[in-house]
């Protein structure tokens, strides 16, 4: 009969939670020395009945550290024979960067936006918190537990946390996006008691995205661009103004309709009398001003003399300086053509 002298875990693996100690054909005698390293916790077993639990450091092995042992086995006068018992080492470490996703959309009530379905994904740490619980719940008697085979259960618990938290948290679906750190730790927190339940502590949840129907998404941009048209109505109207005044003038006979349809976007009237005057002058050669032909002031259409230099403005012969009237073709004194 072999005598373990030292049980001890030295396996590096990163992704194995349980790890069931081979005694094979060995026992466990007084004195033996067992080794926990730091984020690991062992457990002796006895016919399947959870015994004694050694936190990280260096024990020999007696009765006064196996009290439940020496309860279990009935020992009279405490461990004086070897025996042989399971011994499980449990990895306590973080197991970080578990990522989560809703496969299906989650169901949430929004004020603004009635029933909405949204995505999301992220990420998570957990550890073990209670080595004891967590082998009572989920590791059994197996000789090994990896984090594979709890991650999948792990993940819907999540996303049905995430559930309940969005429904219970009321923040619109518009303002999740910039409130996704507030959120992670109300999940966080929703989601601790159930993770505690398990013997498990959930050390970090991260809400990374969302996303909304592209329905929705789509509704939302048309809506933004609309807002941000109302706001530049002003500016968006003399524009479009201004464009219609200048097709007016190339088609003089459909400035009518043009001014019509510019007015229809919803310009002023005091704007509207403003433009209508300048379209008047624009293609109306008639309606424009006149200059001095001696001092070059701009004169108003009908004006008959300068203010500045009383030059007269009625049409005069170039050859004899005899009034003519506008419309004349030929000098009524001498006979000159005046045009």
């Amino acid at each position: 009969m072999a005598i373990l002298k030292n049980i001890e875990w030295t396996d590096t693996s990163s992704n194995l939670i349980v790890w069931k100690y081979p005694i094979n054909k060995d026992h466990v005698n007084k004195g033996s020395a067992l080794t926990v390293r730091e984020s690991q916790v062992a457990i002796f077993i006895d016919k399947g009945r959870l015994a004694d639990v050694f936190l990280p450091g260096f024990y020999k092995l007696d009765t006064n550290n196996m009290p439940v042992l020496t309860k279990l086995m009935s020992w009279k006068y405490g461990f004086e024979t070897p025996f042989k018992s399971d011994i499980y080492f449990v990895n306590t470490k973080q197991f970080t960067n578990q990522k989560w996703g809703t496969v299906n959309p989650i169901l949430v009530r929004d004020a603004d936006y009635g029933a909405v379905r949204i995505r999301g994904f992220g990420n998570y740490s957990f550890k073990v918190d209670d080595a004891y619980i967590f082998m009572q719940n989920l590791s059994g008697t197996n000789t090994h537990f990896v984090a594979d085979e709890i991650v999948d259960y792990l993940r819907s618990m999540v996303v049905a946390g995430i559930a309940d938290a969005i429904g219970e948290c009321k923040i619109p679906v518009l303002d999740m996006a910039a409130n996704l750190q507030e959120l992670s730790g109300i999940v966080e927190q929703k989601l601790q008691q159930d993770f505690k339940a398990m013997g498990l502590q959930l050390t970090k949840f991260v809400f990374e995205s969302f996303s909304l129907p592209e329905e929705l998404e789509k509704a939302l941009d048309k809506s933004a661009s609309l807002g941000m048209l109302r706001k530049n109505m002003d500016v968006y109207t003399q524009v479009e103004t201004l464009e219609a005044m200048k097709e007016a003038a190339k088609n003089p006979g459909g400035a009518g309709t043009t001014m019509g349809a510019g007015m229809g976007l919803g310009m002023g009237m005091g704007m509207g009398n403003m433009f209508a005057q300048n379209m008047q002058q624009a293609t109306n050669p008639e309606a424009q001003g006149k200059f001095c032909p001696m001092c070059g002031t701009s004169l108003g259409a009908k004006a008959k003399f300068c203010p500045e230099c009383g030059q007269s403005l009625k049409p005069t012969c170039p050859s004899c300086g005899a009034e003519v009237k506008a419309t004349a073709k030929f000098c009524a004194e001498c006979g000159s053509k005046l045009k």
